[in-house]
């Protein structure tokens, strides 16, 4: 009974934790480049002498869901999007993480930012001379059309890198990272379109039909656990008698 026990309480945790997740998915519905999180667990065994055949749930880091968003046309000139796979890359602490929003902003001393995080280039930080006019390829190339000039001049690329299924997880501020800490080369295959931005890709049904079977999981495994307290009840009363 006991075993019965260990299996139903774990579940029941899980459940809860699960449903934190899917709250958060929700909660960013509206958040432009969100990544949807994917909440993971496994099984495992009671560690000790005589548990042979106890089992716990055991949660794991989520994962990322990579499936793109819907992409809606700004007409900014510092809005991009990420066509296909891939990603931007800015700097996070002393390297750097990844993102799908590309809602771009100039700082005040011409370093391209992101939520205040500078957007890297080929060479690092992306700095930009002034100038009355901007534009980006679909090749990440940042072109300005400097004062006094009539041609646009190119001045720098973004930063754009396509990781392998499952090397990236998400961060406590929401970017991602690999997870053995390093970072990735620029891939020259990742194409972009300026004046767009790509939205959450998060979907609301997805979501709640979750939520709603992880609240019938956790009603189950309570259930469960109260068979469990009465038969062990009802078997200490049969011993005392």
């Amino acid at each position: 009974m006991d075993a019965l026990i260990y299996a139903a309480m774990s579940g029941a945790d899980r459940a809860l934790q699960a449903q934190q997740v899917h709250a958060n998915n929700l909660a960013n519905l509206q958040t432009p480049g969100f990544r949807a999180d994917l909440e993971l667990a496994t099984s495992r065994k009671v560690p000790g002498y005589g548990y042979d055949a106890r089992y716990m749930n055991q949660l794991q880091a989520n994962a990322v869901n990579t499936r793109a968003g819907t992409q809606v046309e700004t007409g900014r000139e510092l809005d991009v999007a990420v066509q296909g796979e891939g990603y931007f890359a800015v700097a996070y602490g002393d390297g750097e993480a990844y993102t799908r929003q590309g809602a771009f902003v100039l700082s005040e001393n011409g370093t391209l930012t992101l939520n205040g995080r500078a957007v890297l280039g080929d060479g690092g930080p992306i700095v930009l001379p002034p100038g009355s006019q901007m534009s980006i390829g679909a090749d990440g190339t940042i072109s300005v059309l400097a004062e006094g000039q009539t041609v646009m001049q190119p001045t720098d690329r973004l930063k754009l890198v396509n990781p392998a299924a499952g090397e990236l997880s998400k961060n406590s501020a929401g970017l991602l990272v690999l997870r053995n800490g390093g970072s990735l080369g620029a891939d020259p295959a990742v194409q972009v379109r300026g004046g767009h931005l790509e939205g959450s890709n998060v979907s609301a049904v997805e979501e709640m039909v979750s939520t709603m079977n992880l609240s019938r999981d956790f009603e189950f495994q309570m259930k469960l656990f109260k068979s469990a307290d009465e038969m062990a009840a009802n078997g200490n009363r049969l011993l005392r008698e």
